[in-house]
């Protein structure tokens, strides 16, 4: 099991069903009213926040790459 479904598997449900819904918008690219912040010292690397729980992923033009989730 790799590090973010076992990150994922600590979340509670609360958590998961919020991460989910935003992973969704990440994808369609639906980024109006999302907290997303650039990383200093990184060229395409983000940090979503909603609430306590955090993504940091990185995006470019075809592709979503999730690194860490956590709260």
């Amino acid at each position: 099991m790799n590090e973010i479904k076992k990150a994922l598997a600590k979340l509670p449900k609360k958590h998961r069903i919020t991460f989910d819904t935003l992973i969704l918008r990440l994808t369609t690219r639906d980024f109006l009213g999302l907290n997303i912040t650039k990383l200093k010292g990184h060229k395409d690397i983000y940090r979503l926040r909603h609430g306590r729980l955090r993504i940091i992923f990185r995006m470019d033009k075809e592709q979503l790459l999730i690194i860490e989730v956590g709260l």
